[in-house]
């Protein structure tokens, strides 16, 4: 497999010097423009394009230049990558892919597509940001394809379709709305081996812990209103947010928010090796797994971080609904709790908050893929790259719609976890169901929606932003 691209490498090595240039080849006189032959110059430049992308993939010194080993090193590791998609696809082990196995594969994404639309998927693919000219990989027209035909395609093609995906479209790691029930995102094998995967978990945990201290006014508001607000005492937004100054002054609006930054780094952490795990014990070794899959193995992971730090959950809200001088910091509100009330409190409210997370879980991910499956199907001709507006008009309406079906479970928990601050008797989930439908209605499980709503497009945006930054400066490699 490597003298195609022996002949590739010599072809643009123009000045015979066992190196080939990258950026500055259309200023460079010595370099090629790997100009194709009476083709028109659009064309040359998306094969210059597909050379750059080559050139980027395999320069390990970094100088802007590929010689012949670091080329050879690529070809042996793409094939390699190569070898494991095709595995994935021949689901039939018979050493040849046909539309069925295609058709198959994407609706184990949650794709579902014509075998019109398969057979033409065989006839030629358009592969993530680069228009090559006229391809096609089913040479012999058989309507299947052999390893020596998908290697021949794919070879001098340095990106693929689902890890763009995968790296274009993270969700929970990204965005940040204050909530942590999300389903985690995937990382292409690529991002495990090379361990970008926990420069991105870091950067999404810095860019959580600003959204959430940016927005924690109307964080603490809302945990007021869940608590507080009823019929008899409407509380509404600009009032909630005077009373909470009168009381303590402006430092006040960011009270708890200290234990909710502090929580990200753990519970990150345990949701994504909680999740891998989980990958490995129901049998999955493909680089994206489907989306009955994903909901599963994501809701236990979720349910497993959150048992491990439910009780940093209740001290949260503990301290966002103190008076002044109650508590001293979060050590002092945990010794207040153990000595009045004992361990077993810091797992109030530990039912409906798992509980949520099925709906919230399973609603975000159903949204978010049925946008995203939407717009690739309709939009990415060129790539998979969705760009920034469309990334957060999906990630804040899937999360939208998540905390809305979710909502009155996190509600009761709040209450729960509140009650021992509250007067009047200690009820159990069902009892305190109960007793709001009585006394308020139905309306009454959404009360401090508003507020919750309001922080959801700012919180969406700043962790994007703060998250793209941190990126940066750690290093992580964007394709």
């Amino acid at each position: 497999c490597l003298s195609p691209g022996n002949n590739f490498l010599l072809n643009q090595d123009t000045n015979h010097d066992g190196r080939t240039c990258r950026v500055s080849t259309g200023r460079d006189p010595t370099c090629s423009l790997l100009l194709i032959p009476n083709r028109t110059q659009s064309r040359r430049i998306r094969s210059f394009v597909l050379f750059q992308k080559i050139v980027k993939a395999g320069d390990k010194d970094l100088d802007g230049q590929l010689d012949f080993e670091e080329f050879v090193h690529y070809l042996r590791d793409h094939e390699k990558k190569l070898r494991l998609v095709f595995k994935s696809l021949d689901k039939k082990n018979d050493g040849q892919i046909d539309s069925q196995e295609i058709m198959q594969s994407l609706r184990d994404l949650g794709i579902n597509i014509s075998e019109e639309q398969a057979e033409e998927i065989l006839k030629r693919i358009r592969m993530g940001q680069i228009w090559t000219p006229v391809l096609y990989m089913d040479k012999n027209g058989t309507m299947s394809i052999d390893w020596d035909e998908w290697r021949d395609y794919h070879l001098l093609h340095p990106a693929s379709n689902i890890p763009e995906i995968i790296l274009y479209w993270k969700h929970s790691t990204i965005l940040d709305v204050g909530e942590s029930l999300i389903v985690p995102d995937e990382f292409t094998a690529e991002e495990l081996q090379s361990g970008m995967w926990w420069r991105h978990l870091v950067a999404g945990g810095g860019a959580g812990a600003a959204s959430r201290t940016c927005t924690a006014p109307l964080d603490r508001l809302k945990v007021m209103m869940q608590v507080h607000a009823s019929k008899n005492n409407s509380m509404r937004i600009t009032g909630g947010f005077l009373q909470m100054i009168r009381e303590g002054g402006v430092r006040s609006l960011w009270r708890g928010n200290g234990i909710n930054v502090i929580k990200i780094a753990p519970e990150s952490a345990i949701k994504f090796m909680a999740y891998e795990q989980i990958k490995r014990l129901i049998g999955s070794d493909q680089e994206t797994l489907g989306i009955t899959e994903r909901f599963v193995s994501g809701s236990l992971a979720g349910a497993i971080a959150q048992s491990s730090i439910y009780p940093m959950e209740v001290l949260k809200t503990r301290l966002a609904l103190r008076r002044t001088g109650q508590y001293s910091g979060i050590v002092d509100c945990a010794k207040h709790i153990i000595q009045k009330e004992s361990v077993a409190a810091f797992y109030k409210g530990y039912v409906p908050n798992m509980l949520g997370i099925i709906p919230y879980a399973g609603i975000d991910l159903a949204v978010y893929e049925t946008l995203k499956n939407s717009w690739l199907q309709r939009f990415a001709t060129d790539s998979a790259d969705p760009g920034v507006f469309v990334l957060l008009a999906c990630g804040t309406t899937s999360s939208t719609c998540g905390q809305l079906a979710s909502y009155p479970l996190a509600l009761v928990r709040t209450r729960m976890q509140a009650q021992a601050s509250q007067e009047g008797p200690q009820m159990s989930m069902t009892s305190l169901f109960r007793h709001i439908i009585r006394t308020e209605g139905p309306t009454g499980l959404y009360r401090g929606l508003a507020p919750n709503f309001m922080k959801v497009i700012p919180s969406v945006s700043i962790s994007y932003v703060v998250y793209e930054s941190l990126k940066i400066r750690l290093g992580v490699q964007s394709k």
